[in-house]
């Protein structure tokens, strides 16, 4: 059984054809032109737009890009589109892979044919970072542009408020172009801060791309746990474990070492040890001459 599938065709309607010789504004309201005719495929299909655009000539712009209001019809810039196209498939594609991602988990034995589709889906995030690059630096060139625009508005802004000071100009025609160039500020004001907006989407979804195609495996977190835990158990033994003291190293011999045998002197006993303890020396008087004197002293020191 063949799956047929059926694309949407934009072809060329009654209201289609209406659109010629109206108005074209872009989405902030500032005149861009007047629609001459079309372009169409052979199947009817209107592929682009002919917009007199005045000092600009004659510019081609691409149908889809292009939506009937009334009686204007809106021109919205290709960044915005591309921007939002590949907002939507990146969501959708990382929709699909939390889904795949979930499935396996739940069920090991589709792992081999979420393999396919998981390689199918991973290719298509490599085409949309290629795509993204190209649109980020369409939204840079674009900012540049309106930070151009901004700094030529406020110089003529300024500019009438001084020809409006010194008497040049009349009231009126200086709050015409006060109302213009207030006009031109606001749509660039608003345009710059869509772009910001665009870009913090597509940084956000970057990121999620990362968290999403970068995640370890069950076995890899597992063994990345029991390591810390373990680590850190390590560390908490070896913080609570002080050094001991230092015990100083005693030899023990194998064998007893015997000491040379050296008489060892008896302590002399109290009773056996006798002092003989010296006489005054006699009072020296008159009669006893000093020479009698020192040589008794002597002969007792000597004697005892």
């Amino acid at each position: 059984m063949s799956v047929i599938q059926i694309s949407k065709v934009s072809h060329m309607t009654n209201d289609d054809i209406e659109i010629i010789g109206k108005n074209v504004k872009d989405m902030y309201g500032t005149f861009m032109g007047k629609v001459v005719g079309t372009i169409t495929d052979f199947d009817g299909s209107i592929q682009s737009v002919g917009i007199d655009c005045g000092s600009q000539g004659l510019q081609q712009i691409q149908y889809e890009q292009l939506v009937v209001q009334g009686e204007v019809v809106i021109f919205i810039p290709k960044w915005r589109l591309d921007s939002q196209r590949l907002i939507r498939e990146k969501q959708l594609t990382l929709r699909r892979l939390k889904a795949l991602i979930d499935i396996v988990s739940e069920n090991d034995d589709m792992k081999t044919d979420a393999e396919i589709i998981h390689e199918k889906y991973k290719s298509k995030l490599v085409s949309l970072d290629e795509t993204e690059h190209e649109i980020k630096a369409i939204l840079e060139a674009r900012l540049t542009e309106l930070d151009v625009q901004m700094k030529s508005a406020k110089m003529l802004s300024f500019d009438a408020k001084v020809q409006f000071k010194s008497n040049e100009i009349s009231d009126a025609t200086f709050e015409t172009v006060k109302s213009c160039t207030t006009e031109v500020i606001e749509h660039v004001t608003h345009e710059t801060a869509e772009i910001a907006n665009v870009k913090s989407r597509i940084a956000d979804l970057e990121l999620e791309v990362q968290e999403i195609t970068a995640a370890p495996t069950p076995d890899i977190q597992e063994s990345a746990r029991s390591y810390l835990e373990t680590t850190e158990q390590e560390q908490q033994v070896v913080q609570t474990i002080l050094p001991e003291v230092p015990i100083e190293s005693t030899i023990i011999p194998s064998e007893p070492i015997e000491a040379p045998s050296t008489p060892i002197p008896e302590p002399p006993i109290e009773s056996e040890v006798t002092f003989a303890f010296p006489e005054p020396p006699q009072q020296v008087t008159a009669d006893t001459s000093k020479d009698d004197n020192d040589n008794d002293w002597l002969a007792r020191m000597e004697a005892q």
